[in-house]
């Protein structure tokens, strides 16, 4: 089945709101995973507004399934990242001051900076993912940096399905079928919900990994975060 990784993001925005430990992250990671996630990701800016590069630290000792940082690959997140040394790092184009990730890497007009930030991070163990749009020429051109992985950015999906445009998923299952040509493992996140998940997993081939966080959180309020987590697995299996 595609895996499902935890977005605890959201929960370190709710804990800083009002400062103390309520929620507690790291019993929040510990509890994803013993409700079935296959992994926590975290996404670490610099200003530290929701996680902290010391939440990213204390996480490492809680984490025993997939540990995916993401994060745009400035000097501090790649000293975090090679310090910490998660199972997966994704690259993201964020601006310092983006209120979410909102656009993939130009994997042609970066690829030489990106090669070199990839050849490090795997060269200490880590695996790569690069966050790119569902663009044909994005994908080759994240062959070209080595990456092991690529990240499909789904909100263009995610807003045509809600519109009820099935058709707006015709891009993604391009740019999947030639990552799959290309031996690029393919992983996928950003609005992705309990509503549109089912579709998009059964249309895109090779799909390895999701990544969910805002709309996860956003319904284990009404519904409870055991079951969410268990509603996604049944529909990603």
């Amino acid at each position: 089945m595609t895996k499902l990784s935890v977005n605890i993001n959201k929960i370190a925005t709710l804990r800083n709101s009002r400062g103390g430990n309520v929620p507690n992250v790291l019993k929040v990671a510990e509890d994803v995973q013993k409700f079935g996630a296959h992994g926590v990701t975290i996404h670490p800016r610099p200003d530290e507004r929701h996680i902290r590069y010391q939440d990213a630290r204390d996480l490492k000792n809680v984490v025993y399934t997939e540990y995916n940082i993401e994060g745009n690959p400035i000097q501090s997140f790649m000293d975090l990242v090679l310090e910490v040394k998660p199972t997966q790092v994704t690259l993201v184009p964020d601006a310092e001051d983006a209120i979410t990730s909102n656009a993939g890497w130009d994997t042609l007009k970066h690829k030489d900076f990106l090669k070199e930030v990839i050849s490090e991070f795997q060269s200490n163990g880590i695996r790569t993912s690069i966050f790119v749009d569902p663009v044909l020429e994005m994908i080759d051109g994240a062959v070209a940096t080595g990456t092991d992985r690529i990240e499909l950015y789904t909100e263009g999906f995610a807003k045509s399905y809600e519109e009820g445009n099935l058709k707006g998923i015709d891009p993604y299952v391009k740019a999947a079928e030639r990552a799959v040509e290309l031996n690029l493992g393919i992983n996928a996140g950003h609005d992705l919900s309990l509503e549109n998940i089912k579709f998009f997993k059964e249309n895109i081939p090779g799909l390895l990994e999701v990544s969910i966080g805002h709309a996860l959180i956003a319904e284990s309020l009404y519904l409870g975060i055991e079951n969410v987590v268990n509603m996604y697995l049944n529909k990603l299996k």
